[in-house]
């Protein structure tokens, strides 16, 4: 864990961030990705550059295996809808809360600190994902991709699950494992925290991100707002 400055609010709710932060949905999507490249005659992409691609989306996974120029040249919109057309059909095969998280939310609910999902994600993937995952039933506010006409790095999506959840950002943790992640909850005055457990690839330095805090793991991060709720009680 590592942290750039002190905040003086505090801690009354915490966001997540969704793909790479509070779920591991890589092996699904890169199960979909993988089936559309067979489809067209291309090799699948490996695990590894799987979970370094996952956080830019279906076109950023399917450039990936094919590059900017073969996607075009194939139908970038034609393989994104095939690539989500999959994924939405298969969308909680192997996706699973990350180790530790759902010990993290039953703490959270057990203390009544409220906490919500903010994602890229559109909605028509990202409610029934939730829903088949009861873990996660005690979410207070879910915001998508299409839930406003912004998302992030937008802070607009960060103040719309705070006024749902009747906090002040400034007294909210956003918790991401990509750089607009970062950018949104600072563009809306929260704190933020770097899920380092996520889907950063090798080209990537969160460091240089400016967030205020950085887990390895979410346990790091369990162990950090225990000790936030204990130091402010």
């Amino acid at each position: 864990m590592s942290a750039s400055h002190s905040h003086p609010l505090p801690l009354r709710c915490v966001l997540f961030d969704l793909d790479g932060t509070l779920l591991d949905t890589a092996p699904d999507l890169g199960a979909a990705v993988n089936h559309v490249l067979i489809s067209e005659g291309f090799a699948p992409l490996s695990d590894d550059i799987i979970r370094q691609t996952t956080s830019h989306g279906a076109l950023g996974l399917l450039k990936a295996g094919l590059g900017d120029e073969l996607l075009e040249e194939l139908g970038a919109t034609r393989l994104r809808n095939a690539l989500l057309d999959y994924y939405a059909a298969n969308l909680c095969v192997g996706t699973r809360p990350y180790e530790g998280m759902v010990d993290l939310i039953e703490w959270l609910d057990e203390k009544q600190l409220p906490w919500g999902i903010v994602t890229n994600k559109p909605g028509f993937l990202t409610e029934p994902l939730l829903t088949a995952l009861p873990q996660l039933a005690s979410c207070g506010v879910t915001v998508s991709a299409d839930t406003l006409p912004v998302r992030k790095p937008d802070p607009a999506p960060m103040f719309f699950a705070c006024e749902k959840l009747g906090v002040e950002a400034a007294h909210c943790l956003y918790v991401g494992d990509h750089v607009r992640d970062i950018e949104a909850g600072r563009n809306a005055g929260m704190r933020t925290a770097v899920a380092g457990w996520g889907y950063l690839n090798d080209e990537e330095d969160p460091a240089q991100w400016g967030a205020d805090l950085h887990f390895d793991t979410v346990q790091a991060l369990h162990h950090w707002l225990r000790y936030e709720l204990t130091a402010k009680a």
